[in-house]
């Protein structure tokens, strides 16, 4: 019997060697048909571009092919070892082709002939590497003919080393990653120089199939064929029996990259960055550049931001009432099957899914979405929960489809069993949990360093994985009164002075074919002749618009192209009300120029970016410093960095402005700010009914604008002002951003007289006098000798066409912004 099997396997070996030999002198004949392997010199396959944070931490990845590039000396001797010896245990010593291989495939393969048995390959890593980067997958004899000639020759041409390397980037370790980089990150969650013999081992085990030992579908057999390379690794000397019976007797110890992988709450800035990119370079770039990118976000100061808008719009949204429930599912006896088949907010961690068990008038019993353990299977816990019935007083106020609210008294006539709701752990409460709602109502925060225009921080929405639309860059909404500092400015450089006196009276207005207009103040008073300062303290429609009109609106377009509001404004009066539309991160960057003395900037999420090979290919700060890096310091005097930025507002007029905005916190219609207790300038801005509210303030070194509005525009009811409702979000997120930080004031420029004024008439204060105020002036100018009032009763004459706007631009403009504050 022995003997009969010598002869079929020397029969069938002979046929073997014949046909190669037949094979390769077919193909050696024919050459030209061989691909070139010259191009394995250029290799540069599809890598992954990597988005980190200010402080290096990764913000996002974006890939067609997950893939790392690592070079070779950067691979632990152990990766190596586990490779080899799963893949090529000759690899060290065979010239391309490995005849002892190739004999024990044939023998075995013939021994399992009518088994069942997959076939036993004998291909090199050089043939996989011939295989993968210049042939395709057929499985004819010529195809295997050409990778052994090309095999040979790639020995020839390159090192080991290289060969290796190339192997190791190129292939496929599944769950979409490409090369033992990112495979390393995907199953463990670590650097390649960090993992250990049984990780290393498992990697190793994944090129024959990472389908068949996928660790979260078959455990079992990824743990044997992960043990089985391990005794491979030791009978090939590469470890010791100790270190081999050690590492078989662990798990396979899989960690997946979860969500804290990434900076929290940053999704709308890293999409932000990406469309960026795109813009930039294209999306091949983007996806297998490996681009490798450094934007502007601080993750402190982003989590607040997301805090202070979360906490803004979800307590103007429980004011409102409680809309209903998610959804609705049938318990039946196990409740957590249909609960774990509902998507939750995965951006919103802290909030859960859960179902409603039992309802009575004191409490709400709840069951919470089950855990999710591996990618395809959840917990077989089931955690249940309580909501007191003290804890969501906010949700017995009923809104209908039609918007009208009704009160109840008992959380039964709120929820019933099978609801399905969000629910938040209560602070200090076991298995306590607060009632939650997605708010309707949206927002955004940004904050900017004024000095560079670099973004900071960046919230465009309560959730970006329920809405990826970003308020931020994308919504174009009225600033209402967040726009008069610009009215203002362009006054103050053109001869008036923060205390000129305006008429704040009543003003009716000829438009011509667009009729009569007749704007009015919030709370439809009036004040007299007032400073300037006064009118933007406390925003007064009247006297802006008579300020614009006596100014004239073509300047006002003018500042507010220059400052980049508005790309192009129509010249009419209700602009000069914040009629038009614009983004927050446009308002917040024309902020900045007045923060910073008058220096225009342009707004930057990227700080630089870096190609594959580690060049930096963008910068935003282009600055020049030739001294920067001078080998030694023998006393010279230190580097100076020139600033050639565009001065498109005279310092002296954006530190009046800021001055005067400052009086908007410290007793205005911010003054509910006041206790934050350091030197902050900012303006509120509302809308006609109500439908936008804003607030941007800033101190000397951070800007930040907040705005709060439907996303299809509606009133947000009584009292949905700038002031109530986006100032609030500014002071909650100031008060943490700010903490510890110097309480820095505003820079005087050289030059700039204080005056005590008056605060009502604006002219010298007298002896005695106690409404007055110190007034900054710039040099040639001073308060009035003579009080003269600016906007008679026949100041205005205008006739405009209706221009091509939007709705809401062209409402305003016809009812006379009488809303906007």
């Amino acid at each position: 019997m022995f003997r009969f099997f010598g002869y079929i396997i020397a029969i069938g070996m002979a046929g073997l060697i014949a046909g190669l030999v037949g094979a390769m002198a077919y193909v050696g004949n024919n050459t030209q048909e061989l691909p070139d392997y010259a191009v394995l010199e250029k290799y540069e396959p599809p890598v992954m571009t990597r988005i980190h944070a200010s402080d290096g931490a990764l913000m996002g990845e974006f890939a067609t092919e997950r893939r790392l590039y690592i070079p070779i000396q950067a691979v632990p001797d152990i990766v190596k070892a586990a490779f080899v010896s799963a893949e090529d245990k000759n690899f060290y010593r065979h010239k391309g082709l490995d005849p002892e291989g190739l004999a024990r495939a044939v023998v075995n393969n013939i021994k399992n002939v009518g088994e069942g048995r997959r076939p036993e390959g004998a291909s090199t890593i050089t043939q996989q590497v011939a295989k993968n980067f210049l042939l395709n997958s057929d499985t004819t004899l010529q195809r295997k003919v050409k990778e052994a000639i090309l095999a040979m020759r790639i020995e020839k041409a390159y090192s080991k080393d290289r060969i290796l390397e190339l192997y190791l980037n190129e292939i496929y370790l599944g769950q979409r990653s490409y090369g033992i980089a990112a495979a390393a990150l995907t199953y463990f969650n670590k650097a390649v120089n960090e993992l250990t013999l049984e990780e290393a081992a498992y990697l190793a085990a994944l090129p024959k199939g990472p389908g068949n030992y996928d660790p979260f579908k078959y455990p079992e057999k990824a743990k044997a064929r992960r043990d089985w390379v391990i005794g491979r690794m030791l009978a090939n000397g590469y470890v010791t029996g100790q270190e081999a019976a050690a590492a078989r007797a662990k798990p396979l110890g899989i960690k997946r990259r979860g969500a804290d992988t990434y900076v929290f709450g940053a999704e709308f800035f890293t999409e932000e960055v990406r469309r960026q990119l795109i813009e930039r370079y294209g999306s091949s770039a983007l996806y297998q550049g490996g681009l490798s990118v450094r934007t502007t976000l601080n993750p402190q100061l982003q989590t607040m931001a997301r805090r202070a808008l979360h906490d803004g719009l979800i307590k103007f949204d429980q004011n409102r009432g409680w809309r209903g429930a998610y959804t609705h599912i049938s318990p039946g006896q196990d409740w957590g099957e249909p609960l774990q088949a509902l998507k939750p907010l995965a951006d919103v961690p802290e909030w859960q899914l859960a179902v409603v068990l039992a309802v009575d008038t004191g409490s709400v019993k709840i069951g919470l979405r089950p855990e999710r353990q591996t990618p395809n299977s959840f917990s077989r816990e089931r955690k249940t929960g309580t909501i007191a019935a003290a804890d969501m007083k906010w949700a017995l106020r009923l809104v209908d489809k039609n918007r009208r609210s009704s009160m109840v008294k008992s959380p039964a006539s709120v929820l019933k069993a099978g609801d399905v709701v969000f629910v938040e752990p209560k602070k200090g409460g076991n298995s306590a949990y607060l009632l939650r709602q997605p708010p309707e109502v949206q927002g955004s925060i940004v904050a900017m360093e004024p000095v560079t225009g670099r973004v900071l921080a960046m919230v465009g929405g309560v959730s970006y994985s329920q809405s990826e639309f970003n308020r931020a860059t994308q919504a174009y909404r009225q600033p209402g009164s967040a726009f008069k500092p610009f009215v203002y400015a362009a006054a103050l450089d053109n001869g008036y002075t923060p205390a000129s006196v305006v008429l704040d009276g009543p003003v009716v207005i000829d438009q011509g074919p667009l009729g009569l207009w007749q704007p009015k103040n919030y709370g439809g008073t009036f004040a007299g002749p007032s400073t300037l300062r006064y009118g933007i303290e406390h925003s007064r429609n009247l006297m802006t618009v008579r300020l614009a009109n006596d100014l004239g609106m073509p300047i006002v377009a003018e500042y507010a192209e220059r400052f980049g509001i508005y790309g192009k404004m129509q010249p009419v009066l209700a602009m000069s009300l914040g009629a038009g539309e614009t983004t927050v991160l446009r308002m917040v960057t024309a902020y900045s120029v007045i923060a910073n003395g008058g220096r225009s900037i342009t707004p930057s999420m990227i700080d630089r970016i870096q190609n594959r090979q580690g060049h930096t290919v963008y910068k935003h700060d282009r600055r020049v410093c030739t001294e920067c890096n001078a080998q030694s310091w023998d006393n010279q005097s230190e580097p100076l960095l020139m600033d050639e930025r565009d001065q498109v507002l005279d310092s002296m007029t954006a530190y009046q402005v800021t001055s005067m905005m400052q009086g908007v916190v410290q007793r205005g219609t911010a003054a509910r700010l006041n206790y934050l207790g350091r030197p902050i300038a900012g303006k509120t801005g509302t809308t006609n009914d109500s439908k936008d509210a804003w607030f941007i303030g800033f101190t000397p070194d951070m800007v930040v604008g907040v705005f709060i509005g439907y996303d299809t525009p509606r009133s947000l009811g009584y009292g949905g002002t700038g002031s109530a409702l986006a100032a609030p979000i500014f002071g909650e997120f100031m008060e943490h951003a700010m903490k510890g930080r110097p309480k820095a004031g505003f820079k005087v420029p050289a030059g700039m007289s204080q005056v005590a004024i008056n605060r009502k008439t604006g002219m010298h204060a007298e002896p005695g006098d106690t409404n007055v105020i110190i007034e900054a002036f710039r040099p040639g100018t001073g308060p009035a000798d003579e009080y003269e009032i600016i906007g008679g009763a026949d100041a205005f004459v205008e006739g405009v066409k209706v221009p091509i706007i939007s709705p809401q631009v062209r409402q305003t403009i016809e009812q006379g912004g009488s809303g906007l504050y």
